[in-house]
Parts: structure tokens; C-alpha cells; sequence
């Protein structure tokens, strides 16, 4: 059993950054592949970024790619996404998830998961 709790979220103003953590706990987080996942108001949840668990290989939704990182430290188990240059219609519940398999961008991949933080981005 793994648990997630995101932090991090907030109101930011277009233009502006935040930066996402994600802290695990249970089972041994450096062999678990992590994700971020987002749902707005009215939409389905989507893939917004992945990290190997070696932290080696790295996958960005299109629409975030060039203003998101993500990252992880194995050693305080906690997976991180900084987001720059944030518009508004980045605006949603971001969830991290965790992937005792290898890294995929498919959420139904995903074996645990997050209670999510809000981001809320005004134009």
C-alpha cells in the first residue's frame, strides 16, 4: 500500500508559477514510477507528466511541454511538478499517482493515488 499527499496548489495569476509536491509513504517509493494527472470542471482526467523511477526517463502532455518539470527525490520520497508560465486553462484538481510497473501515461495504469490539490490560474 502506497499513500500520496499532494501540496502545493494555490490561485496564481496567468504568467505566474507553482510547484506541485507529492509525498509518499509505505512501500519503497524509488521503485514505483510516479505521474501527474489533472481534471478540470466538466472534463475528463489527463495525463499531464510521468518519471521513471530512476528519475531517467521523463513523458509531458503536449500542452504543458517547454513550462512543466517534473521530478523526484527518491531519498524523501516525493515527487515534484514545476509549473511555469501558467495559463488559465491550466486550471484543474492535479493528481500524483504511482506506478508499481513502468512508466506509462495511461492513468488506468496507475495503482494508488492522491486525493489531488486544486491550481487555479487567473487570466
Amino acid at each position: 500500500q502506497v499513500t500520496l499527499v499532494e501540496s502545493g496548489g494555490g490561485l496564481v495569476q496567468a504568467g505566474g508559477s507553482l510547484r506541485l509536491s507529492c509525498a509518499a509513504s509505505g512501500r519503497t517509493f524509488s521503485s514505483y514510477a510516479m505521474g501527474w494527472f489533472r481534471q478540470a470542471p466538466g472534463k475528463e482526467r489527463e495525463f499531464v507528466a510521468a518519471i521513471s523511477w530512476s528519475g531517467v526517463s521523463t513523458y509531458y502532455a503536449d500542452s504543458v511541454k517547454g513550462r512543466f518539470t517534473i521530478s523526484r527525490d527518491n531519498a524523501k520520497s516525493t515527487v515534484y511538478l514545476q509549473m511555469n508560465s501558467l495559463k488559465p486553462e491550466d486550471t484543474a484538481v492535479y493528481y500524483c499517482a504511482a506506478d508499481a510497473n513502468a512508466v506509462t501515461t495511461l492513468g488506468y495504469e496507475y495503482d494508488y493515488w492522491g486525493q489531488g490539490t486544486q491550481v487555479t490560474v487567473s487570466s
